[in-house]
């Protein structure tokens, strides 16, 4: 048994007027395959274009070793000069993955390869950020903090993508106080006998290659998977829908706040209450269900 996953919508290319009344309206996900083609990005970005042009640059790694009370949000598990990281990726598989990157800040350079595309909605244009993995490296499921619209840029290798939408969050076991799930659920085969809620659970699956651009509506849960060696870029756009907008601003004032607070006073008695809470909290949904 998998999970309950529909292939994600592809086109080669769209229209604004397409992507906002088929897409955008609707929250529904989507990948364009041919969008970027005239990007200098297109056929200069790749892994050895990157440790060319950033290999001095210190990078922040992650890999996928449980959350910890004495790290901070989003703290770096490693840090690694740009080209022995490039050269890590592509010598073996390894679970350090670079994870929200500002090449904007960092290389500005790379900002003179691509252009701010025009899907009618308004791009944040000081947050272009990359994102790194080597082969079977992957991302905890999460949503961001921020509920963004995301433009997913893949280039080199292949990526796996599974999203869900918020109405799934009684399925996920999701972790209170935090955008993670259960982060000992594999996605890509899942245990249902351990999580049995996740086969109420409705998503997304799609792969990527060079070139093509995946969309993420507004809070959709994310879990990608490096098929191979590569790396991505995301463009985002502040969520559109109230519900939405209030929900980001209580994650970054008040959610964060909380989590700090109680790291700082519980320790890892926090983190382990918040692990058990996503178990029975999602139990109690579907014994609820079931009535």
């Amino acid at each position: 048994m998998s999970l309950n996953l529909a292939q994600i919508d592809r086109v080669e290319t769209i229209t604004k007027e397409d992507f906002i009344k088929n897409y955008f309206k609707p929250q529904k996900p989507l990948v364009i395959e041919r969008f970027i083609e005239e990007w200098p990005a297109y056929s200069k970005w790749n892994l050895e274009y990157m440790k060319e042009v950033a290999g001095d640059k210190i990078v922040p790694l992650y890999d996928d070793r449980p959350v910890d009370f004495k790290d901070g949000f989003n703290e770096p598990h490693a840090k690694m000069k740009m080209a022995d990281y490039v050269d890590l990726l592509k010598q073996k598989p390894t679970k350090f993955r670079i994870f929200l990157w500002n090449i904007l800040k960092e290389v500005p350079v790379l900002q003179k390869d691509f252009t701010y595309p025009d899907f009618g909605l308004r791009l944040m244009k000081g947050l272009p950020m990359l994102f790194f993995g080597g082969k079977d490296s992957y991302t905890f499921m999460h949503y961001d903090i921020d509920l963004a619209n995301i433009f997913h840029f893949h280039f080199e290798g292949k990526k796996e993508v599974i999203l869900f939408d918020q109405q799934q969050n009684k399925y996920l076991y999701k972790i209170p106080h935090s955008l993670i799930t259960r982060e000992d659920i594999n996605f890509s085969n899942p245990d249902f006998k351990k999580w049995p809620a996740l086969k109420k659970a409705k998503g997304y699956i799609a792969n990527l290659e060079h070139g093509n651009v995946l969309y993420m509506p507004e809070g959709y849960w994310h879990y990608m998977k490096y098929v191979t060696p590569g790396f991505s870029m995301s463009l985002r756009a502040i969520a559109r829908k109230p519900k939405n907008l209030s929900k980001a601003i209580y994650n970054v004032f008040v959610m964060r706040s909380i989590d700090n607070i109680m790291r700082r006073l519980k320790g890892q008695k926090w983190i382990d209450w918040k692990n058990e809470q996503a178990i029975l909290r999602t139990q109690k949904t579907i014994f609820e269900t079931k009535k």
